[in-house]
């Protein structure tokens, strides 16, 4: 291959053993970055195909540079790469028999808050079907209580606040976000250990919930379908609203940040409750205030991508491209991703968008789904379901959406490789 190319080799469908032996070889030579495709597990055969590393001193004819960063991370930042990452959000979940060995037996704050068995849940899903992201075992909520709203999930029903925030007592008498370390002690050896144990091989994700949807599950002390109590302190209160909303948002991004410190290489924000507020309310009491958690991360750790998914961004798409900066948008399965990329132009990474019924689906209707989420997207695009995979997807499934991404190498790409 001539230096401002990058290579293609492709060994398909070898032994497992034979397989072992030309991965060795390959890394052993440090100059090629080899995937592992587990195509068919039944007849346990695998295909390699290596992507040479050798650094150039500019773009090749396939826009790609060599990278020994994951692959999720590098789309993030908006470069060029090979093929689509991929990922799933609520990829650790009750789908997976492994998992439900924990959640049948230990307490939700209790698998999430001890280290080893948020370790060992983010990483079934990687050791199964080696997405290129792990996303540590938490939940948005995790970090209400080192502000002073505490809180439990309760099996079958969900989260559960008892104390609400509805008045700016409540408001004033919150306590601010510091000494992590102290108030939340698991997230630094589990993210740690996370980048410990995944190397290069996928990036590591935190996350945290946008001011808005922290905002509206502690006012209700629980899941609602209209957020009554919310909606009513939006329209005859909104002082006390804006006053929590602005504490939340200092809060969040000083735990976003204690993330990054901790490990993390990518956070994404979820806007998990948009989908209850207009257009006109999201850009009142939603955007602005994930907007300065995006800032407050960048300014701190600017060489950190900052993802943003809006659930039923649906009808606000045209206000996220406006006046959201993060580096990548999150859409859920109700946006056409062709639409959305017409409204987000070229240059915005996307994520998403199939959605994740269809992973109870046939191969060939999941493997169709994700060709045309690949092919709408373009090339800046991170594969994922537009909202958590559900409880009882078959875990085959999951595999053979990772799979699917992983084969689906851009067709310049190929074309170098020829």
């Amino acid at each position: 291959y001539q230096a401002n190319e990058m290579c293609f080799i492709w060994l398909r469908h070898l032994p497992v053993r034979l397989s072992i032996v030309f991965w060795s070889i390959f890394e052993s030579l440090r100059t090629s970055e080899v995937r592992l495709f587990d195509l068919d597990r039944r007849y346990n055969k695998y295909t390699i195909c290596i992507f040479t590393k050798r650094k150039v001193s500019s773009r090749g004819h396939l826009g790609v540079v060599a990278s020994t960063d994951p692959i999720l991370l590098r789309a993030a930042r908006g470069e060029d790469v090979e093929r689509p990452p991929v990922w799933l959000m609520r990829q650790a979940g009750r789908y997976m028999a492994e998992f439900r060995a924990y959640s049948e037996k230990y307490p939700f704050r209790m698998r999430s808050e001890t280290p080893d068995i948020a370790i060992e849940l983010s990483m079934q899903p990687f050791r199964a079907f080696k997405p290129d992201g792990v996303i540590m075992f938490s939940d948005i909520l995790t970090p209400l209580p080192a502000i002073g709203v505490e809180f439990d999930v309760i099996r079958g029903k969900g989260p559960r606040i008892d104390q609400p925030v509805r008045s700016m007592e409540d408001v004033l008498a919150l306590k601010p976000m510091d000494d992590l370390d102290d108030r939340c002690p698991f997230l630094r050896p589990i993210l740690s250990t996370l980048r410990q144990e995944v190397g290069n091989e996928a990036a590591v994700l935190g996350f945290v919930g946008t001011p808005w949807t922290l905002a509206a599950y502690s006012i209700e002390g629980k899941a609602d379908r209209h957020l009554m109590h919310t909606k009513q302190m939006m329209l005859k209160n909104p002082e006390i609203l804006k006053a929590y909303l602005d504490h939340l948002t200092e809060a969040i991004a000083i735990y976003a940040c204690h993330q990054i410190d901790c490990g993390a290489q990518v956070i994404q924000l979820f806007d998990s409750w948009a989908h209850h507020l207009s257009p006109a309310q999201f850009v009142e009491f939603s955007l602005p205030y994930a907007e300065k958690v995006t800032a407050a991360i960048k300014a701190k750790h600017p060489e950190v991508p900052v993802i943003f998914h809006a659930n039923g961004g649906t009808g606000k798409l045209e206000r996220i491209a406006a006046g959201c900066s993060a580096d990548v948008v999150g859409l859920d399965w109700a946006t056409d991703m062709s639409a959305a990329r017409e409204v987000f132009g070229a240059n915005t990474t996307l994520q998403g968008n199939m959605d994740p019924m269809i992973l109870f689906g046939s191969q060939e209707q999941i493997e169709a789904a994700v060709k045309t989420a690949v092919d709408e997207a373009g090339r800046k695009h991170i594969l994922g379901v537009g909202h958590g995979v559900v409880q009882g997807t078959p875990e085959e499934s999951v595999g053979i959406f990772c799979d699917a991404a992983r084969k689906s190498v851009y067709a310049d790409c190929l074309a170098g490789a020829k």
